[in-house]
């Protein structure tokens, strides 16, 4: 019998990460191009990432429901192709549109519906694969989100600078062949179920089980870590700490990406040596501690180090909660990953919006605004604690155990 290539599929799970970087990471780089171009005011630039979230969200919802009907295999294509197809589109269809603007969002929801399917999608198929250190192989998966989102700015960047803004078209185009390619590495890759057919969780059984809710505090937790730092530490750096917007786009969200990164490679590597919850504790911590160190530094150096420090912190985040709440939930199946990418897209929007409402009561101060983003770690830390407490009452969780 032929050995099955499971390289193939781990290759195809991380451009799938790589991917969902492009998709959430590429069109804010254009805001200020589509304001010069179309005349779209700020208020209506602001709505792209409302309706990227927001059509990942509810794809995160739905999938608990159609992909177990149509398997992963057709379910991850469609991923690939929706979000190929909507940034090739992104390329004509806001000049052929009457409403450029209306075009723009079309295709944002297209690639959306494809990022939202890759975010429920790559974990449970990396997670079915019969590697040794599953913790592991899930952070160095989530990884490549980081490494996607770096290279998307950094190579974005160079192409403006080489070739100008104005062709950014073009970049839309040589950006859609990276899902278009994967289509044929996911046609071709071994696939196993994430549970055998007819055990998996219904979405009503989950709803009634305690820990799948510890669960789901765990998701939005790690959401709201990451992203209430990832998507103010440009603001934060270029206001608060007085460096050019240059230092503070390299330094806060490309430096918190990078330090991400390679948390998660680490722990790929060497995750295996670590018990996991001991791991996530104390990353909550950490970050908790980071948080601190950028709102409350004198020094611009110290606040920078400290969005730096906060990427390292949350990288086990999200990947670890996927860990945890798939070996507490082994039946769980597609709903369960639907349901904790749900978790952590609620934390993600929540996140940012706290500390922006926040910034804005007390005077337009991130500083503020980033203080009141330490409860998230903590929330992190002590619902690890409560499933460590939950172990050791009951054993290893299962559905079957704690209701």
């Amino acid at each position: 019998m032929k050995q099955k290539n499971y390289r193939r599929t781990k290759t195809a799970c991380y451009l799938g990460f790589v991917t969902q970087a492009i998709s959430a990471n590429f069109t804010p780089l254009l805001f200020l191009t589509f304001y010069r171009a179309y005349g779209i005011s700020f208020a209506d630039l602001a709505l792209i990432p409302l309706v990227f979230f927001l059509t990942q969200l509810i794809v995160d919802f739905l999938s608990a429901k159609f992909v177990d009907r149509i398997g992963y295999r057709r379910s991850i294509i469609i991923a690939q192709a929706t979000s190929g197809g909507g940034l090739l589109m992104l390329a004509f269809v806001p000049d052929l549109c009457p409403h450029p603007f209306a075009g723009i969002l079309c295709c944002v929801m297209i690639y959306a519906v494809g990022s939202g399917l890759i975010e429920v999608l790559c974990s449970p198929i990396i997670e079915a694969c019969p590697f040794d250190n599953k913790a592991g192989t899930m952070s160095l998966l989530h990884s490549f989100y980081s490494w996607g989102a770096v290279g998307t700015i950094l190579i974005s960047t160079l192409f403006f600078v080489l070739f100008g803004t104005e062709r950014w078209r073009i970049l839309c185009c040589l950006w859609s062949v990276v899902p278009l390619f994967n289509i044929v590495n996911f046609a071709s890759c071994p696939i196993e179920p994430i549970v055998s057919e007819g055990e998996s969780m219904t979405i009503g059984q989950l709803l009634k089980t305690k820990l799948f809710w510890l669960f789901i505090v765990l998701m939005v937790s790690a959401g709201a870590s990451e992203a209430s730092m990832a998507q103010w530490a440009s603001a934060f750096a270029e206001s608060s700490l007085g460096v050019s917007k240059t230092v503070g786009d390299l330094l806060g969200p490309c430096g918190f990406a990078v330090f991400m990164g390679i948390s998660r490679v680490w722990y790929g590597k060497y995750g295996e040596k670590v018990r996991l919850s001991g791991f996530m504790i104390a990353s909550g911590l950490l970050c908790l501690v980071s948080y601190l160190a950028a709102a409350l530094s004198p020094w611009p150096v110290m606040g920078l180090v400290g969005c730096m420090l906060c990427g390292f912190s949350v990288g086990i985040m999200w990947p670890g909660s996927i860990s945890i709440s798939s070996a507490g939930l082994p039946k769980g199946g597609t709903a369960l990953f639907a349901l904790l990418a749900l978790g952590g897209d609620l934390g993600a929007a929540a996140g940012p919006a706290l500390v922006g409402n926040i910034s804005h009561l007390m005077g337009e101060s991130i500083r503020a605004g980033l203080l009141s983003g330490v409860c998230f770690p903590l929330m992190l830390a002590v619902t690890v604690l409560l499933l460590r407490r939950t172990e050791k009452k009951s054993g290893p969780a299962t559905a079957e155990q704690i209701r």
